[in-house]
């Protein structure tokens, strides 16, 4: 790799076109920031955080395959950066490219704990976990500046509701004490995302994210902390992070976590061409194999739709890999398993209020 040739601290090295916009439409950025810490030229680098102001923060989940009924993102786009993020095709519902757009363009909900305090007041709302980054990192750097992931908590202690969290950022600890009370009523359930042990490997695929050793280490405080973890291992890259299965699920027991979950990459939309022009980038020595065995996973091509067959894949290193991870819960989560979240006080928590009245 030619360190002059990528942008330093980015996952995306380019802009790729909106679908959305015909051929002509022009996009711009009107910024500039020298970044000290990497030694960069003025480059058009700089993150802005964007308000908006949407009616609804809850939305239901149609898809049967994703493992959840409700999600809720308090941001858009993330500045985590990781290559592989499926949420970066989102980006461009709002105008912006899935590329260096979805990690440099922040669309902030400030009024999302609002939002979803109006939900939880309403008398036929059905209580259902709500998963806190169904789509983008609720712990990504704009949290630590803006709390609306803390506020939302906040909310879903007041109203006894059940919340589960995806993040791979230590800045979770930060509100350990919300989650405490959660965990004392089976509130709260925390899924941590771990794609590797390699730091070498975490800093190109996942340039802005906490430090394995980190994620690690909030594994394990949350777990000593009677908080349920649940470590993904995903996404799992043929010839990139497939040969760490057994390690990663190993690291991920001994730090306390009760279960794994994966899932295989798949590169839809414009994720394809955004990820092909990274890894020639980054690994161009290894770039083509990837790329093919990627596609063998997907019946010959990047993009996979398929419900059932998209997140687990086909053919054979497919079949390897999910072998491994069979393999890898019998080894070390065989007495293990995540709790059920409790659904029933917050239903005793409105007919109390309601009787009130």
């Amino acid at each position: 790799m030619n360190p002059k040739s990528t942008i330093k601290g980015r996952g995306a090295q380019l802009n790729v076109h909106n679908r959305f916009f015909q051929l002509s439409h022009e996009m711009r950025d009107d910024f500039l920031e020298f970044c000290h810490k990497e030694g960069e030229q003025p480059d058009k680098n700089k993150t802005l955080y964007l308000p908006v102001f949407p009616k609804t923060i809850v939305n239901k989940v149609k898809s049967p395959d994703v493992g959840m009924a409700y999600s809720m993102n308090a941001y858009q786009g993330c500045e985590h950066g990781c290559i592989y993020c499926y949420a970066r095709n989102t980006h461009e519902y709002w105008g912006y490219s899935a590329g260096l757009d979805f990690e440099r363009r922040i669309l902030v909900k400030k009024d999302a704990s609002i939002l979803l305090e109006n939900l939880l007041k309403k008398k036929n709302w059905k209580a259902y976990p709500i998963v806190m980054s169904g789509n983008t990192d609720c712990y990504q750097p704009a949290e630590k500046q803006f709390k609306i992931t803390r506020q939302c908590l906040e909310m879903f202690l007041k109203y006894k509701h059940p919340v589960s969290i995806i993040t791979k950022n230590a800045l979770i600890l930060r509100d350990l004490e919300i989650l405490k009370a959660l965990a004392k009523d089976n509130l709260i359930s925390v899924n941590v995302s771990v794609t590797s042990l390699s730091e070498k490997t975490r800093q190109v695929l996942e340039p802005r994210t906490a430090t394995i050793k980190k994620r690690l280490e909030t594994v394990k405080v949350l777990s000593d902390s009677g908080i349920p973890v649940n470590v993904m291992l995903a996404p799992i890259i043929p010839s990139i992070n497939s040969h760490e299965i057994l390690p990663l699920a190993k690291a991920a027991s001994e730090n306390g976590a009760l279960s794994i979950a994966h899932t295989i990459i798949r590169l839809n939309g414009a994720i394809g061409e955004i990820f092909t022009d990274w890894i020639k980038k980054t690994m161009p020595d290894r770039a083509d194999k990837v790329l093919h065995q990627i596609e063998s996973c997907h019946g010959g091509t990047l993009n996979d739709s398929r419900y059932k067959t998209r997140m687990r894949g086909e053919g054979k290193i497919a079949e390897q890999i999910n072998n491994l991870v069979r393999l890898a819960r019998l080894k070390y989560f065989k007495d293990k398993a995540m709790p059920k979240l409790n659904c029933n006080l917050h239903e005793q928590f409105k007919y109390g209020q309601i009787k009130l009245f």
